[in-house]
């Protein structure tokens, strides 16, 4: 078929906007329509559901959402694919199919499986899995895919493959699909949400409405949303988008790696952005895996220190504390949120965060509480905390590792219940280095300056993976790219944020989007739901960046 496939999405992670499947529904054409459900840290918490009760596992929220929406679904025959069966897809396309009776409606339902590991020593151990599983579904006529940890951008590639008949060796159509795939798995995200210059929308942010990609058989793409539904897609929200969760120009996956630096964006109309000449070469031999553990137990109480002497109201309350409870596992960050000589309490006040963790479920629980809070009356003048006593909860611990291709056992279950084997890419390369890039060695060319905020010029986004975090900066025009490549370096990132110092820095430029992306590892320690960070994703990490003032070219170079 010649026509464009037309993939929408309708959750970016687990707790998205529960309606959007419905607004979807409703608001136009669609072929398929995806849902993604699994972050590093929703394993995790799907890990734990399932200790609980064996039978879960799977997003429970997901069920809800298709009540209301799988009988509609069925009529316009729009095909739905989601990885909400994390770690039981046999379990949630079963109740799926119980739903599916209640209702008094027939749904084809099958599922991928074979990417959870047998690894004792851990909580959860999954492969991410690619494509061709989810296509063998589809070309079997199930109506419903569920999949449980698979590449997100497989959710848009699986039914590219099905539509247009694309084999292992069409990696350039599979790297455009991939492309697509990443640019709509987080939701509204491409259509507004979260985008540096959210002030220019049409409606100023308040709504962005969830994202299609029109997949062309030669993998190319347009991206877009249903008519009247908030937000706008434009070229610079597409690159927001683009620069999320990556590294080098390399996008490494199970069936294609994406060479993101060959991506052209261009307008095509109101709301519509065509993403063309993406190419491919042949995946690793490895799959991703990710796992989890739980790593022990934490807990945090936050003192108020208010006013005068703040660096020694903060020495007293730390001296107390590790001579109640210890020195091990405790952690002091003083946020200077205080300024001097204001009229009120909260403006003139920093809050000194205490965190715990260990082992000892008992040590970090109230032993540590109510520790702190026996200072209330023995310790800073105004002393005050914003929580009472409390327990202490689990926190998990995330690393990746690898596994062979044919390491495991990817099985498509067809509505029949027929389980198809699928095959290993029968070529693969081990991927190539890419080597972080300097910036030009002439450097930004001399020219007048004004000081003003680096977001008056460039946007960014920027985003966690495992223990290390992604920041991508573009330029908003030629002028302005010509002058960012040459200025933002390792050693000046450093200076505006200096937690990143002492860190290994990877740098990565994407001309054709007018961009540097940066990869800072270890900034997230033992991972998202282990950083005790105060911004434990990076998520805030681009408009930390933007905020900083610094000489600004006064009249850039056209």
């Amino acid at each position: 078929m010649t026509a464009p496939l037309r993939v929408g999405n309708a959750s970016g992670f687990y707790g998205d906007r529960s309606t959007a499947w419905r607004e979807m529904l409703d608001g136009g054409e669609l072929d398929v329509l995806t849902g993604d459900y699994l972050a590093e840290l929703t394993m995790l918490i799907l890990g734990r559901d399932r200790l609980r009760d064996p039978g879960l596992g799977y997003a429970k929220t997901f069920l809800r959402q298709l009540e209301g929406c799988l009988g509609t679904a069925l009529e316009r025959g729009v095909r739905i694919v989601t990885n909400a069966g994390g770690l039981n897809p046999a379990g949630l396309a079963a109740a799926i199919g119980s739903l599916a009776d209640r209702l008094g409606l027939t749904a084809r339902i099958g599922y991928v499986e074979g990417d959870a590991l047998a690894r004792p020593d851990a909580l959860t151990a999954n492969a991410y899995l690619g494509a061709f599983g989810i296509a063998a579904c589809l070309d079997a006529g199930a109506d419903v895919v569920v999949t449980g940890r698979v590449t997100d951008a497989s959710l848009v590639v699986g039914p590219a493959i099905a539509r247009f008949g694309w084999g292992r060796g069409d990696l350039d159509a599979l790297a455009g699909a991939t492309v697509a795939g990443h640019l709509i798995e987080c939701g509204a995200q491409v259509t507004g949400g979260n985008f540096s210059f959210f002030t220019e929308l049409p409606d100023g942010g308040h709504r962005p409405g969830f994202p299609i990609a029109e997949i062309h058989p030669d993998g190319s793409s347009v991206l877009t949303k249903h008519p009247g539904t908030g937000g706008a897609v434009t070229v610079e929200t597409v690159t927001a988008q683009l620069l999320y969760e990556v590294g080098g120009p390399d996008y490494l996956g199970p069936d294609v790696v994406t060479r993101l630096d060959t991506v052209a964006l261009g307008a095509d109309g109101p709301d519509r952005v065509r993403v063309t000449g993406v190419r491919g070469s042949p995946p690793p031999d490895t799959l991703k895996v990710g796992v989890n553990n739980l790593g022990g137990f934490r807990n945090s109480m936050t003192f108020v220190l208010c006013g005068l002497d703040i660096p020694a109201k903060a020495a007293l309350v730390r001296g107390q504390v590790e001579a109640a409870v210890g020195t091990d596992g405790l952690e002091f960050v003083l946020a200077r949120t205080d300024h001097p000589d204001v009229g009120d309490t909260e403006a003139a006040s920093a809050l000194l965060h205490v965190h715990l963790r260990d082992g000892d479920k008992g040590r970090a629980g109230r032993a540590f509480s109510a520790a702190a809070v026996e200072l209330a009356l023995a310790s800073y003048p105004g002393c005050t905390l914003t929580t009472l006593p409390g327990d202490a909860t689990p926190y998990g611990v995330f690393t990746a590792d690898v596994v062979p291709q044919g390491g495991v056992e990817h099985v498509a279950v067809l509505p029949s219940g027929e389980r198809i084997p699928i095959a290993p890419p029968p070529t693969t390369r081990a991927p190539a280095s890419s080597a972080p890039q300097p910036p030009p060695t002439d450097g930004p060319a001399d020219c007048p300056t004004r000081r003003g905020a680096l977001g008056e010029l460039v946007g960014a986004r920027s985003g966690d993976k495992g223990g290390d975090a992604n920041l991508g900066v573009w330029a908003r025009t030629d002028a302005t790219w010509a002058w960012l490549r040459g200025w933002l370096t390792v050693e000046r990132l450093a200076e505006l944020l200096p937690e990143t110092a002492a860190l290994t820095v990877e740098r990565y430029e994407l001309p054709n989007l007018r961009a540097v992306n940066f990869v800072l590892r270890g900034l997230l320690g033992q991972g998202v739901a282990a950083s005790t960070r105060f911004d434990p994703q990076a998520k805030a990490l681009g408009e930390l960046l933007r905020s900083r003032v610094v000489d600004l070219p006064a009249e850039p170079r056209s």
